[in-house]
């Protein structure tokens, strides 16, 4: 089976698969009768965004000057192809909140997304529009991100599902970009919400963050256009029962907390109060534990190059101590059976929730799981630094935070976050 897995280490510790996977949402994603958006698959250069491939070779930066220099040099190109009306559309100010309120895990046809939709554009346009991610990303990182996009592909040509919006797919910017000032790149539709800032004044070496960032995918495991198998979040699993496996019999159970599995109490999109101290702490684990802990928390921080992941672990390890981390629902990794795991790290520099839904929504497809372990919904933000500290979060007016009920009454948008 291929798996999208990350292999940049930090120091002894190997970092897992990164994100995403386009996919239905649970209990709301029904079709959506007054959708006005252009159909899933089909681009208007009538190629598929999943398989635009930006660049022939690997673009991978070790540093992360590097990856800022590079996806700012992504961005302009990627602007030079547009027309006035385009640039228009795509460019925001940097402290717009509309950055807040803008992504989401529901489709694009239930919450509106920033900027322009890849579907719209050319197929120049959108190789460039993909460049930008390949600069931005680590090359486990891309490989991810088209995985997911062509999970939401695979949905829409072979599930039940009549929702018009699978495989569609927005990027909009926050700010000019410049190695030498704060922008955001904000890209995202069903199942995926990525907002990564990029700041190349905070210090000789820049910073970048991707909180907040929403990830999920549904199906878990799905079978490409070459015949092969690819689960885009199989470290996040696999890693958690790492975690989990390391673990006494009375540490696990202080970690335990139920045999339901819980939504997540964090929705993309909406405000959040943070809660922790259930669960297991930081102070409570050994120092193999603590490593398989932050190899954990490397599925969502380390998205792009080595330098900028070792900076935001090394910031979470600092308060790894002051860290809960909590499970419910399976204690054994069978995704042939059961309803999945829950799981919440909670800490002042990390908040990371992982829900296995247990709802198809009319995603069904023959011979392949959609609920429960091939439905996955989590978030990650930095209850510290979200947005890198440009913009507090709106509760938004939409499905992702707003809790309003989507088109037809289909779902409940308390489930899709």
């Amino acid at each position: 089976m291929t798996t999208t897995r990350t292999t940049r280490q930090r120091k002894s510790l190997s970092f897992a698969s990164m994100i995403l996977a386009g996919a239905l949402a649970l209990g709301g994603c029904a079709s959506a009768a007054d959708a006005t958006t252009t159909s899933a698959v089909s681009s208007s250069s009538g190629a598929s965004i999943s398989t635009i491939s930006a660049a022939d070779e690997s673009t991978d930066s070790s540093t992360t000057a590097e990856t800022i220099a590079e996806t700012t040099a992504a961005v302009e190109a990627f602007l030079e192809t547009l027309s006035d009306e385009q640039r228009e559309t795509v460019l925001y100010d940097y402290d717009d909140e509309t950055k807040t309120t803008s992504w989401s895990n529901f489709p694009v046809t239930f919450v509106q997304r920033a900027g322009l939709n890849l579907n719209d554009l050319t197929e120049e346009q959108q190789a460039a529009a993909m460049k930008v991610l390949e600069a931005l990303l680590s090359d486990e990182g891309y490989a991810t991100v088209t995985g997911i996009i062509g999970g939401d592909e695979f949905l829409a040509e072979n599930s039940s599902s009549t929702e018009d919006s699978l495989g569609q797919y927005y990027i909009a910017f926050f700010g000019e970009a410049s190695t030498d000032s704060a922008y955001e790149i904000q890209f995202g539709g069903h199942h995926l919400g990525i907002n990564a800032t990029l700041d190349g004044s905070a210090d000789s070496a820049g910073e970048i963050t991707f909180a907040p960032t929403h990830l999920g995918s549904q199906p878990a495991v799905y079978t490409n256009e070459d015949g092969e198998e690819v689960q885009p979040l199989a470290g996040m699993y696999e890693d958690a029962f790492a975690f989990y496996d390391s673990l006494t019999e009375e540490q696990q159970a202080t970690l335990y907390q139920s045999e339901d599995v819980s939504d997540l109490v964090c929705a993309a999109g909406s405000t959040c109060d943070y809660p922790t101290g259930t669960g297991i702490s930081g102070a409570d684990l050994t120092d193999e534990q603590r490593e398989l802990l932050l190899q954990v928390i490397a599925n969502w921080v380390g998205l792009s190059d080595e330098e900028t992941t070792d900076a935001t672990l090394a910031e979470i390890e600092a308060t790894l101590d002051e860290t809960y981390v909590s499970w419910s629902g399976a204690t054994t990794y069978d995704m042939t059976s059961g309803g999945g795991i829950y799981y919440q790290i909670s800490g002042p520099d990390v908040y990371i929730e992982l829900a296995s839904q247990q709802g198809s929504a009319g995603a069904d497809v023959d011979g392949v799981t959609t609920a429960g372990w091939g439905h996955i919904h989590t978030i990650y933000r930095d209850p510290s630094n979200d947005y890198a500290g440009s913009a507090s979060q709106q509760a938004s007016t939409g499905m992702s935070g707003g809790g309003a009920t989507p088109p037809n009454g289909a779902g409940t948008p308390a489930t899709e976050s």
